[in-house]
């Protein structure tokens, strides 16, 4: 009992509060010794089982998981450090969408654009249903060899160039697209909207290369097969179909 300590030296030692100590207690993670009166005292083992808590926390896991992991019985670490690097990549996917989107926002303000907080809103609303750097990395990994993607990162767009505004000026159109589909590829709007859609795709156009424009040509072609595992696309197959039709009818002409 002499190298016991009260809850306040421990709390002193780990920078933890007496109120977190008494919490990991009644979660079980800790079991200090009581004295008749009540008091709390931690040894040298509930002191390393604090800095293993800490440790585990810092990974990312959760008391729950702590928990877990502490018990006996076989607990599955390699499963729970998977299931934990799992989260973290959808984190991560999550904070860079994010970060494009604050970009986004603060080079319109650089720009001299007015922003308050109801623009501010509306322009989260739009980011959310555009599609994600995962879910093209997805439709990529599939469509596209290691080769191509190589080739595609030789030739990256201007530095200027803004990704985000890039793919909520796509998801406008698409939904335009798809409105006109039933006025017919020969209509006044559906030739305006091809005339904005060859506009839209100049920074592309600008610096793709014959295998690039074939590959996209590809990839889109076959949109039919990925377009329920990326439902964020910014158009929809129908609508890209529709602006081949007016393409083709115009070649014709």
């Amino acid at each position: 009992m002499d190298d016991s300590l009260d809850i306040r030296d421990v709390a002193r030692r780990t920078g933890l509060t007496s109120r977190a100590l008494r919490f990991y207690e009644a979660r079980g993670l800790l079991k200090p010794l009581r004295t008749y009166s009540g008091r709390r005292l931690y040894g040298r083992g509930e002191l390393e089982r604090i800095q293993q808590i800490l440790a585990l926390k810092r990974a990312g896991l959760s008391l729950a998981q702590i928990g877990q992991l502490n018990e006996r019985g076989g607990f599955d670490l390699g499963a729970l450090i998977e299931t934990q690097l799992k989260t973290i990549e959808e984190r991560k996917a999550e904070l860079d969408e994010t970060s494009a989107l604050l970009l986004s926002v603060k080079s319109r303000i650089d720009r001299g654009e007015p922003v308050d907080a109801a623009t501010f809103c509306s322009l989260i609303r739009q980011g959310n249903k555009l599609m994600s750097a995962e879910d093209w990395k997805k439709v990529t990994d599939r469509y596209f060899s290691k080769e191509e993607k190589e080739h595609w990162a030789q030739h990256p767009p201007a530095a200027e160039f803004d990704q985000q505004e890039y793919g909520r000026k796509w998801k406008e159109l698409g939904d335009r697209v798809q409105a006109a589909i039933p006025l017919g590829p020969d209509s006044p709007e559906a030739r305006a909207l091809y005339d904005e859609w060859q506009e839209l795709l100049a920074p592309f156009t600008a610096v793709a290369t014959p295998q690039m424009m074939a590959g996209a040509t590809r990839l889109y072609e076959r949109m039919d097969e990925w377009h329920g595992d990326a439902p964020q696309a910014p158009f929809t197959p129908e609508a890209f179909k529709f602006i081949q039709e007016i393409g083709r009818r115009r070649k014709e002409k």
